[in-house]
């Protein structure tokens, strides 16, 4: 079974947020689809261990935020990477309450969705909720909405082992000449990695710089894991 098959399938990037009685959280997920048109139905799938998924099964309630291209991947990270169990994710996020009650991310999204929760399906390590769609709308009509493919492709983004269409990534194998170069790391914690060649471009840090030479105090773009988190590669 060749399991890249799933990559061939369109995913985009979104923040689901939910919750009640001022108590809210939000994650990042990447498959949500329209179900019907007339009344207009919404699917999410969302991964029992996650936060997030303890407040749609209480609340019965979510709200999808579809992300932008230009959507900075510290704000990924803080969405994908870490949990609102340990931290507020949505202090200094740019949010509005819906029709639903629950705070809608509106930083760098291209539109958004609120829903009810009319259904849900176990599918094991995730649930599927279907929403009735109470309220849509379009922020940014000029904005390119995230793919998953570009978020992988030009973002060099990674998935975390709770979504859906996570898969071990198999280490690419050694050139049977090495070329000699600065070593690449690999954070322990979300997977990314950071290569001297090009750098921190939204850290400030410029192509060529060795992860030994980096300021004490960076940090991972993604998840926010310092330095001593990375591994190195080979």
């Amino acid at each position: 079974m060749n399991k890249s098959a799933f990559y061939k399938i369109s995913y985009g990037l979104y923040v689901i947020t939910s919750g009640k009685e001022g108590r809210f959280n939000g994650q990042i997920a990447n498959t949500v689809f329209q179900v019907t048109s007339e009344p207009p139905t919404i699917a999410v799938s969302i991964n029992k261990q996650n936060f997030t998924h303890e407040h749609i099964a209480a609340s019965r309630r979510f709200a999808v935020s579809i992300l932008e291209e230009a959507t900075p991947m510290t704000m990924i990270g803080r969405f994908g990477f870490r949990c609102g169990r340990d931290i507020d994710k949505l202090e200094g996020i740019r949010t509005r309450i819906g029709k639903t009650g629950v705070p809608v991310v509106t930083d760098h999204a291209v539109a958004f969705i609120e829903a009810e929760v009319v259904g849900e399906m176990d599918c094991g390590t995730h649930t599927i909720f279907l929403g009735r769609v109470v309220d849509c709308d379009v922020l940014a009509a000029a904005a390119e909405p995230m793919t998953y493919a570009y978020y992988h492709a030009v973002k060099g983004g990674k998935s975390p082992k709770n979504a859906p269409t996570y898969q071990q990534e198999t280490p690419p194998k050694p050139a049977a000449t090495p070329v000699a170069r600065a070593a690449r790391y690999t954070c322990k914690v979300c997977g990314y990695i950071y290569d001297p060649e090009k750098g921190d471009p939204d850290g400030n840090v410029a192509a060529g710089t060795r992860f030994e030479d980096l300021p004490a105090d960076w940090v991972c773009p993604i998840c926010g894991a310092g330095k001593d988190q990375f591994k190195k590669e080979g």
